[in-house]
């Protein structure tokens, strides 16, 4: 098994490392461009800044998306920037990040299928079409039949976590989530990747609504922003029994 690696979020740490050292390894897989089509969804959509609002560099991109089946858990990360930011310099922070993911890490685009700024901007992450299961990579072995949303900031003990934050998470998972899954209640989901916490090919049940850390050795959401997640998930069921 491959050494698993440990992932200190802390703002005594460089920003340049938090962000390459804080979204998981690339992953690949077979089913390359395969569409899926877009299902019915639970919860309304919400309003979603595009890569062509924040100016994401598509040139940058190195291979097109790829597509898994219908989105079964909800994974929330911090990207480790600094919390005392302004909101109108997230799409400038989002194209520092990009560069970070691709030309830093390798990957082929930026991890995150979403972003979510401390004001509860939401930002399209990762390319492929936002009504579409794109598979990220933003938590290791648990790519596939899931989505990635990264709150923008560093969440440590203490640091309050903004409600337009805990709300602008929930307004996308809700969305984003199959309706078939209570994001109350717990998913099995079986690991692709030894450098989980599980082992390639385990089932595991995880809350539908999990943190990065739930998967893989790390801090990440951040102690703050993790103890914020029954109040995501209540968000998210809330929204989900409005529509219906």
């Amino acid at each position: 098994m491959w050494l698993r690696r440990t992932v200190v979020c802390a703002m005594v740490v460089p920003l340049a490392f938090l962000v390459f050292r804080d979204a998981p390894v690339r992953f690949v897989g077979p089913d390359r461009a395969a569409a899926n089509p877009v299902e019915p969804t639970a919860a309304p959509r919400p309003a979603i800044v595009s890569r062509a609002q924040w100016h994401a560099d598509e040139g940058m991109v190195r291979e097109d998306a790829v597509y898994t089946g219908t989105v079964k858990a909800v994974f929330v990360h911090h990207t480790g920037h600094t919390n005392r930011y302004d909101c109108a310099d997230a799409p400038r922070m989002l194209r520092a990040m990009e560069e970070m993911h691709v030309r830093g890490e390798g990957w082929d685009d930026i991890g995150y299928n979403f972003v979510v700024d401390r004001c509860g901007t939401i930002y399209e992450g990762r390319a492929g079409g936002v009504a579409r299961s794109v598979r990220g990579a933003h938590t290791t072995g648990f790519n596939a039949h899931s989505v990635g949303i990264a709150a923008l900031g560093t969440f440590d003990p203490g640091v309050p976590v903004p409600k337009a934050l805990i709300e602008g998470i929930a307004k996308v998972g809700a969305w984003k989530l199959d309706r078939s899954v209570d994001p109350l209640g717990f998913v099995r989901m079986v690991s692709t990747n030894d450098e989980s916490l599980y082992e390639r090919g385990e089932a595991v049940y995880l809350h539908a609504v999990a943190g990065h850390r739930d998967t893989f050795q790390t801090y990440c959401p951040g102690e703050a922003l993790y103890a914020q997640l029954p109040a995501i998930r209540k968000e998210m069921a809330r929204l989900r029994a409005r529509k219906s």
